[in-house]
């Protein structure tokens, strides 16, 4: 049988939708999942596009255009990020709101998909314009949004204080404080502890388990890293804690390298002081892009979408990849990683720490009732841990890799789900 990627052209293949909608079909065609199903299950639910007039400080008026899409709520209100970026599109959109559908089912929390983005470049915005711009989006989604609803979270360019004004100018409308409306919030107006670090915490938990596969231990393994920031910085933090050799850790504007590993704290102080992890004096530079074909146990790109393509994923050197990233891998180099036998630990599997994070915080917040860290920590390791073991059981049960294993336990859920409250008509 043809696999999906065959349809793909070199062209298409940093396409996100296409991406998602080819491993869509992969996994699909694996479970013989009725066509009527695969159409209900593939196309999003709902997709909002809104025009945002702002104020600028100047005087000037400008407006900006968002996306919200909800793929789906079959199982639970959307649940899904906002990034504000430049090169934001409905494809991309529509894309990570399909693979948070796909990650909450395979952690198995009863969210469905979805996800948003403004269209603007935040770096040249000042504090107040990025709040109108952000009231004046929420307004224009606000009736599609709630915590029954669709609950938003930061994501690329968003921070808890983003969240702060969403959570506000919601509650505004509503007449009441609903803190339930967001998550990743500040912890003052009910955000949860461990959410800043559960994204990368979910990647080195799920990275333990694959080691466990190989007979290494974290003391003897050395990680590659792409990306200090809040997923790839807090990797390396944990990580590094924990015993793994952070030989390498490779950003937007420079690569260091130490083959004893990298003190992590150290260079976090040096980019804190300096603004780059350049120059760092306890490592060597080297090129960001050949840092990710270093030798290594395990490679963790954590930055951006379409990292390993079908132009360089031949020379991978790595036994795990963890992507800490959504879409890091294209469609098409998935075959190739599979003839080089590399063992990987999907996004939507990897990096689903955060979600389930957000999942405790949304849960906190309806119940007025808040845990203490190590509560989170242990409930976060019980998932990723038992979702792992899910996953990979499906894997060997069904002869597939990782990914399309990950992928047919979230369509079985879901299209379970769906099948048991039938169709509205």
């Amino acid at each position: 049988m043809m696999p999906a990627t065959a349809l793909l052209s070199i062209e298409q293949e940093k396409n996100p939708w296409l991406a998602a909608e080819t491993r869509f079909d992969n996994a699909a065609r694996a479970l013989n999942l009725d066509d009527g199903v695969c159409k209900i299950l593939k196309a999003p639910a709902r997709e909002i596009t809104v025009n945002i007039p702002v104020q600028l400080d100047d005087g000037r008026l400008e407006v900006f255009t968002g996306y919200r899409v909800q793929h789906s709520i079959v199982r639970g209100p959307g649940k899904g990020g906002i990034r504000y970026a430049p090169d934001v599109t409905l494809d991309e959109v529509r894309a990570l709101a399909s693979w948070m559908t796909w990650k909450c089912a395979v952690v198995n929390i009863p969210f469905g998909g979805a996800k948003g983005g403004v269209i603007c470049n935040p770096t040249l915005m000042s504090d107040g314009e990025l709040e109108r711009l952000t009231r004046r989006y929420t307004a224009g989604i606000i009736e599609y949004i709630g915590p029954e609803r669709d609950v938003p979270a930061p994501d690329m360019n968003t921070n808890d204080r983003v969240m702060a004004w969403i959570m506000d100018t919601y509650s505004m409308h509503v007449g009441h404080t609903t803190t339930g409306v967001v998550t990743g919030k500040p912890m003052e107006l009910g955000g949860s502890r461990g959410r800043p670090e559960a994204t990368g915490r979910g990647c080195m938990l799920v990275t333990l388990e694959a080691l466990k596969r190989f007979g290494l231990k974290p003391e003897d393994t050395r990680v590659v890293i792409q990306g200090f920031g809040n997923v790839g910085g807090m990797a390396a933090k944990l990580m590094a804690a924990h015993g793994f050799k952070i030989v390498a850790i490779v950003e937007y504007d420079a690569a260091v390298y130490n083959r004893n590993g990298l003190d992590i704290k150290a260079l976090a102080l040096h980019r804190a002081e300096t603004g780059s992890i350049a120059g760092f004096p306890e490592a060597e530079a080297i090129d960001r892009k050949e840092a990710l074909f270093l030798e290594c146990d395990v490679l963790l790109p954590a930055a951006t979408e379409n990292v390993i393509t079908s132009e360089n994923a031949a020379r991978l050197r790595c036994r795990i990849l963890c992507e800490g990233a959504n879409g890091p891998t294209t469609a098409i180099a998935d075959e190739i990683l599979a003839d080089k036998k590399i063992f990987v630990i999907p996004d939507i599997l990897a990096n689903a720490g955060g979600v389930t994070v957000s999942y405790f915080e949304w849960v906190q917040d309806r119940q007025g009732f808040f845990w203490n860290e190590d509560l989170v920590n242990t409930r976060l390791e019980e998932i990723m841990v038992g979702s792992f073991a899910a996953v990979t059981a499906y894997g060997e049960k069904h002869r597939v890799d990782n990914r399309t294993a990950a992928y047919m336990v979230a369509l079985d859920r879901v299209a379970n789900a769906m099948k048991l409250r039938g169709i509205y008509a």
